[in-house]
């Protein structure tokens, strides 16, 4: 049983639908025609889940879907706080829709997801962007039906970011999905890690796990219509369960989900370092759908600096839980992530995370700049590294891995892989794109129909961030 009822309430749902029916002919009788929305997603997995959440709710109420944002009646930025660059490009995306209601002045804009749960953010578009509407937080997403009523109605601009349900998970709202066969299966929101660079804690608040029954009840459902790569997510999947009295954890989940019928596969992200246990590497190695492939963010090769991130494990713990994984599945690929010019990282600090990448040799790498977020403990943190040294140490670890990459890349090269065809190709010579086991993209020739098959494909040769092959 769950410490607490955190799970959305039946009448709370019903509450929804009544707005949801009541904006459904409120746009019927005002347009004469069936209205548009449209979602424009920022930053992570997560926020791509939720925007499903959105797109499920714009459809209950009588919307079509458009990708075109200037034609929607209802726009929405679902954005991301993760790093300023999100934030600048959200903002500037937000700032051109003065134009679009210029055009439509009918036109709603509504802004939601991790950006506007910093105050000094919701200030900022409260005073400098009055074409925004509707302004709600990622705690607050299952009231939008309600917020959109309350704006057609003639309310004021709203602006809901108390948080004030930050415990509630959201059951029973039908996402939109994008096309098959692969599939986002949100398993926890929040995170408990509080690393000091990272606004997530504060904005998603705190770990909160899902049922395990609803979540093998959406697998199941998922498999029904038709999926067959679903990927687990969650801000440290590992931490599954650690909310839960007498329930399972992230290992057993795994168990649960690879014993449905079905020709499928199962991935997951992300995995905090600290929190993966020799237990999940047996899990992945003994469980034939659950991929041999795991997303597992180091973000230093330096001690010191770990420590100053709140990461909670050290380099040596990394390497070991990297060689226990390669142990049981030695084909299993590893990709991570690395933040470089971290407040007194030193140039002792960056060649130990070049060792680092050396040793482990990533399949890819994932690098950011080190991103100030204001509330975060490393904000205000002292020997700040100038702009230019840290774009030079970018620069390095990217030709670095780039190297490892095609290194790893060209040992496919002659190999049969069994892929799964999820889409069309964006390289010009080639018209479908596939993906191994370990997520390698494979892009091939084919016809379109081939997309959601299983497909053999002799790889013929790759490049730093692709293989290319033909079916045999």
């Amino acid at each position: 049983m769950q410490k607490d009822n955190r799970v959305l309430s039946p009448e709370q749902v019903a509450l929804q639908q009544d707005y949801i029916e009541k904006n459904r002919v409120f746009y019927l009788d005002r347009l004469k025609r069936q209205p548009l929305g449209c979602v424009v997603t920022f930053g992570c997995q997560q926020n791509e889940a939720d925007t499903e959440l959105i797109k499920g709710m714009m459809v209950d109420m009588g919307f079509a879907l458009t990708e075109t944002p200037e034609k929607a009646d209802v726009l929405v930025f679902n954005t991301c706080a993760i790093r300023e660059h999100a934030e600048m490009r959200a903002l500037g995306n937000v700032g051109e829709t003065s134009h679009y209601k210029k055009a439509n002045p009918n036109m709603l804009v509504c802004i939601c997801g991790c950006m506007v749960q910093q105050q000094h953010v919701a200030d900022k578009v409260k005073a400098s962007y009055p074409y925004v509407d509707i302004v709600f937080d990622t705690h607050a997403l299952w009231r939008f039906p309600e917020f959109l009523h309350e704006r057609l109605s003639g309310s004021r601009r709203i602006f809901d970011l108390s948080g004030d349900e930050r415990g509630l998970i959201l059951e029973n709202i039908k996402p939109v999905r994008k096309e098959r066969p692969s599939a986002w299966l949100s398993i926890a929101y929040g995170c408990n890690n509080f690393c000091s660079y990272c606004v997530v804690p504060y904005v998603r608040g705190r770990e909160r796990s899902r049922r395990p029954e609803d979540i093998v009840g959406e697998a199941e459902r998922l498999l029904a219509q038709g999926y067959r790569d679903i990927t687990l997510l969650g801000q440290n999947v590992n931490s599954y369960g650690s909310d839960l009295e007498g329930c399972c954890a992230f290992p057993e989940l795994l168990r649960r989900i690879n014993a449905l019928p079905g020709d499928f596969r199962v991935r997951f992200m992300t995995s905090h370092p600290k929190d993966a246990t020799h237990e999940l590497f047996d899990t992945m190695a003994a469980c034939e759908k659950v991929c041999r492939s795991i997303h597992l963010p180091v973000q230093s090769g330096s001690d010191r600096v770990l420590k100053r991130m709140n990461r909670r494990y050290d380099s040596e713990k990394y390497i070991s839980l990297v060689d226990y994984a390669r142990k049981l599945m030695p084909e299993i690929t590893i990709t991570s992530d690395i933040i470089v010019g971290f407040p007194g990282e030193t140039e002792e600090d960056f060649e130990q995370t070049v060792a680092l990448l050396e040793k482990v040799r990533f399949d890819s790498l994932f690098t950011f700049i080190y991103s100030r977020r204001k509330g975060t403990p490393a904000y205000d943190m002292p020997e700040q590294v100038p702009r230019d040294v840290k774009q030079v140490r970018f620069d390095r670890l990217m030709e670095l891995q780039n190297r490892i990459s095609w290194e790893k890349n060209e040992k496919y090269v002659g190999t049969m892989q069994r892929v799964l065809i999820d889409g069309i190709s964006e390289d010009k010579n080639y018209e479908l794109s596939a993906r191994t086991e370990g997520f390698k993209l494979v892009h091939l020739r084919g016809d379109r129909s081939m997309i959601g098959e299983y497909a053999d494909v002799l790889i013929e040769r790759n490049s730093t961030w692709a293989l290319f092959g033909r079916m045999v």
